[in-house]
């Protein structure tokens, strides 16, 4: 059953809720409903397949980066372009504030209507975008400021003129970089983190998933059509590919979940962001203990044991 199935009584539920909130007289048959929908919401969303989940990871009405970055900054500063080619707005970043202490964050930002999606390329960054991203990192290290990358790309563009301006030497230069950075550094999958593209953002010494986001190296679309040379396949794939927070934690690819107000991220997004930040601010609390060149020995030694056997 795909989401959209899923959801549907919720969302008459909630509707019919809504109506009676007008009608002072209707108290009780509204609190009735109310926690009929809460029993409604556990039990849905507590018994999710791997493909549903996939497809609440893209849910439009998800919080994107510049949701999170208002909610749990003081105050956010935002920088732009790579000072080389332009300015890739699939990619957002700045200096923000977090209770008072200054963090970069970087992060890649969709588009809610068409003009957005397009200005933002459907969160899908070019090479600048990435080279715009590790300016921030680098600007962050000479001033020995955490940094806070918030992943949510179905992938980075796969263009010809991406290609043609050097889209894997940009991430693997990332890659490179964001291993030796010292300063801290922790990055959260608030959505789909698709390929090389959210790994860019992704080599870290805390790696965290909201509870509804993915994490893989191809979609479960596209996995389906090479496997099976059938996209209708995506829902076996999706339990193949193991790109759920669960799944990930298992493997020792990431460190731990950010739990989701019920019903998901998109049904409350002042719930998540503060769950995000409790999480982030945690995590900056233990790494700050940490010298330099224990950080990145550390952060080494982290990626380099994944998928070790025995």
């Amino acid at each position: 059953m795909d989401l959209a199935q899923l959801e549907k009584p919720i969302l008459e539920l909630e509707a019919e809720i809504r109506a009676l909130e007008m009608d002072p007289t209707q108290t009780t048959k509204k609190e009735k409903l109310e926690k009929k929908l809460k029993k409604l919401k556990v039990e849905t969303f507590s018994n999710l397949t791997d493909w549903q989940r996939a497809q609440l990871a893209r849910h439009p009405k998800r919080p994107y980066t510049l949701d999170y970055i208002e909610r749990i900054c003081d105050r956010f500063d935002e920088i732009h372009g790579d000072r080389n080619f332009g300015d890739d707005a699939a990619i957002v970043g700045g200096l923000g504030w977090i209770d008072g202490n200054p963090v970069m964050i970087i992060g890649q930002q969709k588009g809610r209507d068409t003009k957005q999606k397009i200005l933002r390329n459907f969160g899908m960054p070019k090479p600048e975008g990435y080279r715009k991203a590790l300016r921030f990192m680098h600007l962050a290290e000479k001033f020995q400021r955490p940094i806070l990358c918030l992943i949510d790309t179905p992938g980075a563009y796969p263009g010809l003129d991406a290609e043609e301006r050097g889209q894997a030497e940009a991430i693997a230069r990332n890659l490179r970089e964001m291993a030796k950075l010292r300063v801290p550094v922790v990055a959260v999958v608030i959505g789909e983190g698709g390929s090389g593209g959210a790994l860019a953002l992704g080599v870290a010494d805390r790696v965290f998933m909201m509870e509804n986001a993915i994490y893989s190296v191809i979609s479960p679309e596209g996995c389906a059509s090479i496997l099976w040379k059938d996209p209708a396949m995506a829902p076996q794939a999706a339990s193949a590919l193991k790109l759920t927070a669960p799944a990930l934690v298992d493997l020792g690819v990431i460190d731990a979940i950010i739990p989701e107000p019920l019903g998901g991220a998109q049904s409350d997004w002042d719930g998540a962001a503060m769950a995000l930040k409790d999480a982030v601010g945690q995590a900056f609390a233990e790494l700050s203990e940490l010298l330099p060149d224990d950080l990145v020995e550390a952060r080494y030694q982290k990626f380099a044991s994944m998928g070790s056997v025995g």
